[in-house]
């Protein structure tokens, strides 16, 4: 078996050890009730810990109850909403998995339809089904669109009592045993909403020019920081651009980067776009695998710090390549993951680390093995590590899997 694979190395970030370089990227469910935890999300990331991955984030849990992006949307703005998540943390990590947090306000994207449903701005027919509407807050009171609602612009005390929540969930979730938190400064959301001018029309020290945009999201990353244990790692998720003219750029992320490592933040997770009504992340570009490989390579290099790359990184080679090429050093696997939770074990099969089941949960391994090796009899339907990337067997299943 192969031993020189990047993608199942360790990474060491302060006191936290991953197995390997797949991570799971923290992506919407929409089915919390009032912020807390439901069935659903243990079967949900449990399986992923289940598949293999180093790494499993839970999606963007609101620091406010005002905060959230939709009705659905996980929190920890409340003392009472800590016991869901230890029992969720415990059980992910009774797989060997570490397990994260993704703490999120949503801005002017708040008060919107949970994604399957619209994933748009609350209609009045959402409120007669039943979800609730409000007002959100931003930096400045400029919607997200014509027809979206526009947000209240935070006054001082807003700012204050805001940053003083993301503290209190970063405590929170230390309680509840996450292994590491990633603040949201992406896609739109409250804390890229201060660093775009195309959402920050500020007139004070929290607008302008690009030292007065960067201080709100500076000083949550201080707050969360002097809040936790130094052991704990904390990660900030960027748009390293808006895709938009006159919006954020790469060189603006560079530069805000630099100001994030100096603040104690132990890897930069880089992602893009948000700020159009299209999506939660990109505008309507022409996307293609590792379309944001580059944003990663570049702050890694100029900053000597840890980066993580997301989009369309679909097949282990693409993953194992962009590694081997230095130009990340955490893979984030998306939808990928929901496709296929187990992933990472048919990664490792295609990668030549493993040619068995022995790593996988015995429950399932046992029975595996048996099947492999019956199947290995059979001529017409030759088995090899390649042949799992998609839970199938012969050619077809091969040339699915370097799709």
């Amino acid at each position: 078996m192969r031993k020189d694979v990047k993608l199942f190395s360790p990474l060491s970030l302060r006191g936290v050890t991953l197995k390997n370089r797949v991570a799971i990227s923290p992506m919407g469910t929409y089915v919390s009730e009032n912020g807390y935890i439901q069935p659903f999300h243990h079967a949900h990331y449990a399986n992923f810990a289940m598949g293999g991955a180093g790494l499993v984030m839970v999606e963007q849990t609101s620091v406010t109850r005002r905060g959230r992006v939709t009705n659905g949307d996980p929190g920890l703005w409340e003392d009472g909403q800590v016991a869901g998540f230890r029992a969720l943390v415990s059980h992910v990590k009774s797989y060997g998995a570490k397990i994260g947090i993704q703490l999120n306000h949503g801005g002017r994207k708040s008060s919107m339809q949970r994604a399957f449903k619209g994933n748009g701005p609350l209609t009045d027919k959402d409120v007669a089904m039943g979800e609730e509407k409000w007002i959100p807050l931003a930096p400045s009171a400029l919607p997200l669109d014509s027809d979206w609602i526009i947000p209240e612009a935070m006054t001082a005390e807003h700012i204050e009592g805001v940053r003083n929540a993301w503290a209190a969930s970063a405590k929170r979730a230390y309680m509840a045993g996450f292994d590491l938190i990633e603040v949201h400064m992406a896609h739109g959301y409250l804390l890229q909403n201060f660093l775009s001018p195309l959402a920050n029309h500020r007139t004070d020290s929290y607008g302008g020019t690009l030292e007065n945009r960067m201080r709100f999201p500076l000083e949550v990353v201080r707050a969360v920081r002097a809040i936790v244990p130094s052991s704990m790692p904390i990660f900030v998720r960027i748009s390293a651009t808006d895709w938009i003219e006159g919006g954020w750029t790469l060189d603006d992320s560079v530069v805000f980067s630099h100001e994030l490592k100096r603040e104690g933040v132990d890897l930069i997770d880089c992602s893009s776009g948000g700020n159009l009504r299209t999506g939660a992340t990109n505008s309507s570009l022409s996307r293609g695998p590792g379309y944001q490989v580059p944003f990663a390579h570049r702050i890694r290099t100029e900053l000597k710090m840890p980066t993580a790359a997301v989009g369309m990184i679909r097949t282990p080679a693409f993953a194992e390549k962009i590694l081997q090429e230095e130009k990340a050093d955490l893979i984030f696997i998306a939808r990928q993951a929901l496709f296929d939770p187990f992933w990472t074990h048919h990664a490792a099969q295609v990668l030549g680390v493993s040619n068995g089941f022995a790593d996988w949960p015995p429950q399932y391994g046992w029975w595996l093995d048996k099947w492999a090796k019956a199947l290995a009899t059979n001529e017409e339907t030759p088995m090899g590590p390649e042949n799992f990337s998609r839970g199938g067997v012969g050619k077809q299943a091969t040339e699915r899997a370097a799709v």
